[in-house]
């Protein structure tokens, strides 16, 4: 598929889909192709946030129980009463 410039702003969102798919996208200046949108080669789902968590810890000095966490959760409603 080819589209000018003006059309590859109006529908960009709808033109990257296509190009992720493995339809070719070619944006043409003044109809003449000047660029075409090819799909990223990697991981196409966000990684998953408890194996980063556990690859990335927090320091020592940051981290708390679940009990603290909870306490300052009670603490925190008890406020809005």
């Amino acid at each position: 598929m080819q589209v000018n410039i003006l059309d590859a702003k109006n529908q960009l969102s709808r033109l990257v889909r296509a190009a992720q798919a493995g339809e070719d996208v070619v944006i043409a200046h003044r109809g003449i192709p000047a660029v075409k949108l090819v799909p990223i080669d990697g991981p196409s789902a966000a990684p998953d946030p408890i194996q980063w968590l556990e690859a990335n810890p927090l320091p020592a000095h940051l981290r708390r129980s679940h009990s603290a966490i909870q306490a300052d959760i009670d603490s925190g409603r008890s406020d809005w009463d």
